[in-house]
Formats: C-alpha cells, structure tokens, sequence
C-alpha cells in the first residue's frame, strides 16, 4: 500500500467513526430539584413537613425498538434535618426510596455506586411488581451530611413509544419515600414513622423509541 492509499485509508475510516458517533444516540444530563411532602405519625399528632433532594438524570434522547439504553439517577449531597417543626430530630432510619421501571421498557439489571455516611450496612436495590426499591438501614444521625448512592438501570426498550423516568409517590397513603425518625419531644425520645411522596412528580427523562 502506498503512502497515499493508507492516508486515504485512514481518512476514510475516521470519517466513519465520526458518522457512527453523529448517530449514537446521545445521553442527556437533566438537573432536578425534588420536593417531597411528607407527613409523620407522632404521639403527639400527625407532623407535616417538606424534604428536598438535588438529582442530576441522564438517559439518552432516542433508542431503537428493542434496543438497549442505560438510565442514571446521581442523588447530590444532603443533609439531615437537625429539627422538624421545633423538634429535633436524633436521627433516620429504615429509609426506602421507590422509583418505579419505566413503561415501554424492561429491566435487565441495576447496580448501586457512590453514596456516603448511609450506616454500617450497604445500602440494597431491590425490585418487586415493577418498582426498584432503594433501602438504607441507617442510622443516619440528625444534621448529618449524607449522599445516596447512584442508581445505574439498564433497560430493554420496547417496540414503540416514549420511556419516561419518574419516582414514585401520589399521596401519604401511597408514598415513594417512608422513613422512620427519632425525634426528642417533651415525653422524651419517641419514634416517628413516616410516609413522602413527591409533589410535584415530573418526568425525569424522556426517551423515544424510533
């Protein structure tokens, strides 16, 4: 092969990987500020208060029909709160997260990384009827910085249609977060179960199937 040809060689195969890159489909990292509105069963009376969580979600625009696309939820750094409506809180534990597979898609596996301060035990994914379930045994302690893992899905997509990521959660009676807390009262230290759900729920990501 002369000089020439293998330039003309080389060229040509990086025009070729140039194009194959134009037309992957590209992920999308997408920042969002969750509200979750909760409420608390206490001896002293239901207590209603608000958790925010900073979430960065990437997923890709497009995937073929029965293509294979990854979906990344990267919780940000938080804190717990030191006190809810003048009572301080000692610290949280048993906390379950649910976020739910997304329609047009079916799971093929997920996996946990990262995450800080979350207690001596990992933290689990499990999932059951269609929802992942994040659960931390804790305790995480009142004040404390804390991070939860990143949550990576690999999804099968399916023929046709959109793949929304939303979590998961309408009301106190059908929550998408519960915890249970430790607060100090004037009766002493009492436990308060908890049930949150998010308010308003948007959708995450959009990925069309084409």
């Amino acid at each position: 092969m002369s000089v020439f040809q293998g330039k003309r060689a080389a060229a040509a195969a990086a025009i070729t990987a140039a194009t194959a890159l134009a037309l992957a489909p590209q992920a999308l990292a997408a920042s969002f500020e969750v509200n979750f509105d909760c409420a608390g069963d206490s001896p002293l009376g239901q207590q209603e208060f608000s958790l925010q969580q900073s979430t960065e979600v990437t997923a890709p625009e497009t995937v073929a029909p029965g293509g294979d696309l990854e979906i990344v939820i990267d919780p940000a750094p938080n804190t717990v709160p030191a006190e809810v409506n003048g009572f301080q809180v000692e610290q949280v534990e048993g906390f379950e997260l649910k976020i739910p597979i997304p329609e047009n898609s079916e799971l093929v596996s997920a996996e946990l990384s990262g995450g800080s301060n979350l207690g001596p035990n990992p933290p689990t994914l499990t999932v059951d009827g269609g929802i992942a379930t994040l659960h931390l045994d804790g305790p995480l302690a009142g004040g404390a910085e804390f991070e939860l893992p990143t949550v990576t899905a690999h999804l099968k997509a399916g023929e046709s249609g959109t793949i929304e990521t939303k979590l998961y959660g309408t009301s106190y009676d059908d929550p998408g977060l519960t915890f249970n807390a430790v607060v100090s009262t004037i009766i002493g230290d009492v436990e308060v179960p908890s049930s949150c759900y998010p308010n308003p729920n948007p959708v995450l990501t959009t990925t069309t199937i084409s």
